[in-house]
């Protein structure tokens, strides 16, 4: 285990390749890829990411270093189902989703909504899942207490609710992953001495109180928080390269106190106060230099 140290704010670059991603999500990474380079392992044969998200992080690896094992897991079964669906569906997705782009509208937007997902099929609840998203305000992904997704219509002209490039780029990158719905701890049963483990949970608040995103019917809590440093903890005593990124706050820095942490900047995305989206710290924590 390194001594802990706290390094400079990471340079920002420009990545010479292009990065799809699948869905819009609240604290995506896609912005951050040039920073997080300058931390990635020099080498990655086994990646394991077990909050996937909008999938910038996991496609960017996979394009870079090509490692033969891959595993992308989520607790989210609808983000988990919806990437199962472009690997193995993609024709009958790009299908579903020509359909409700072309009868987008306000009122269509809220009559899909009702839906429940689990009267659909597979293919049917993630055209679903990526129209909401694509057309919800900011991308947002929100739940309420009964588990139903309940974000408001977002105020676009034109949003690209299909994008036949992007579906099919990220068909061809998942052809070789292993993709989940399970619990952050199951990685436990994957991991080997070696694998490089990305770790973005949803980000401990850095005024309490403030969380704009629910995975589950439950909030990522304080104690969610301590169980993910104990994973870190056990990831780090089985040999795996482990990085983390997470709010930058005095509990966060608190719970990996022995560990290398540096900075990257990031735009703040979502607040209904526009002139409050402006960049602030992000830590990034390592358990090596």
């Amino acid at each position: 285990m390194p001594e802990a140290s706290t390094l400079a704010i990471a340079e920002k670059t420009k990545i010479s390749y292009r990065v799809p991603t699948l869905v819009k999500w609240a604290g995506g990474k896609k912005q951050l890829l040039s920073q997080f380079d300058k931390f990635f392992p020099n080498k990655i044969e086994r990646y394991i990411e077990p909050f996937v998200g909008g999938g910038a992080v996991a496609f960017h690896i996979i394009k870079r270093f090509e490692p033969k094992f891959v595993l992308l897991s989520d607790i989210n079964e609808e983000l988990v189902n919806a990437y199962n669906t472009v690997k193995y569906n993609v024709p009958e997705l790009i299908a579903a989703l020509t359909v409700l782009s072309k009868n987008h509208s306000k009122e269509f937007y809220y009559k899909i909504r009702e839906i429940d997902p689990k009267t659909l099929s597979s293919i049917e609840m993630a055209a679903r899942f990526i129209y909401l998203n694509k057309t919800c305000f900011n991308g947002l992904y929100r739940v309420n207490s009964q588990g139903k997704f309940n974000v408001p219509i977002g105020s676009y002209k034109s949003p690209q609710i299909l994008d036949i490039k992007s579906l099919l780029e990220i068909n061809k990158l998942l052809k070789n992953t292993i993709i989940k719905v399970m619990p952050f701890e199951n990685v436990l049963e994957f991991a080997k001495k070696g694998d490089f483990i990305y770790l973005d949970p949803p980000y401990y608040p850095v005024k309490e109180g403030k969380s704009f995103t629910k995975y589950s019917k439950n909030d990522f809590s304080k104690a969610d928080q301590e169980r993910l440093a104990e994973l870190f903890n056990k990831l780090d005593g089985l040999g795996c390269k482990v990085m983390l990124s997470n709010s930058d706050t005095e509990f966060i820095h608190d719970l990996y106190v022995s560990y290398t942490k540096n900075v990257v900047r990031a735009r703040r995305m979502i607040n209904c106060d526009s002139t409050k989206r402006g960049e602030i710290n992000e830590a990034v924590i390592t358990n090596y230099q």
